[in-house]
């Protein structure tokens, strides 16, 4: 069970010496496209939530939509994020191959950084977040993308940061330069559901 200083506290420690998160090749440097939102995207989830059903079954726990493209009104890449919530991430073999046959991709490893995986898919365009139970990151990522869903101004205030630092940034940079704004909004969202002390 998950203890609030745990869904609090970020875990930022960077890929031990020598190690890299990529599975093959290193993702290429590419501009970022934001877009309006798109009243398909709860669809096109639900297509690709199907599809992982069919092929774990009860091997996925949990599946969730989050991300921008899960939040109504929000401007967002137009890819799909999902969290999906398997028994042991390690165990690759238990999923990757089943996920592997709908299309995705294993694309990063990261068994240091809360046993994450990530899976992409080009058509339609999704990432795959494997996590384990009770992972606090899967935890903070429902709780942001239901604080933007009922908090007009920081979805603004979100969309406003994405938007300005797309028009001149490519992907690499492009998450980082939104850290700040995420974790303000992060301070905001903990404190309303009593995890701050």
């Amino acid at each position: 069970m998950l203890t609030a200083a745990q869904i609090v506290s970020f875990d930022d420690t960077p890929p031990p010496p020598g190690l890299s998160p990529w599975v093959g090749p290193a993702e290429q440097v590419r501009q970022i496209e934001i877009v309006d939102p798109d009243a398909a995207w709860p669809e096109v989830f639900e297509v690709l939530r199907a599809g992982i059903v069919e092929a774990l079954g009860e091997r996925a726990l949990r599946i969730d939509h989050v991300g921008s493209t899960s939040v109504p009104g929000l401007a967002a890449k137009p890819v799909i994020d999902i969290d999906l919530t398997v028994a042991d991430t390690d165990d690759e073999d238990a999923y990757v191959p089943a996920l592997e046959a709908l299309g995705f991709v294993l694309r990063v490893r990261e068994p240091w950084w809360l046993g994450h995986r990530c899976l992409v898919s080009a058509e339609p365009a999704a990432n795959l977040h494997v996590w384990p139970p009770d992972s606090p990151e899967a935890a903070r990522h429902r709780l942001f993308r239901d604080w933007l869903r009922a908090d007009e101004a920081d979805r603004q205030r979100y969309a406003a940061v994405k938007r300005e630092v797309a028009a001149d940034g490519l992907m690499s940079e492009y998450n980082a330069r939104k850290e700040g704004v995420i974790r303000e909004i992060y301070a905001r969202a903990f404190a309303a559901a009593g995890l701050l002390p």
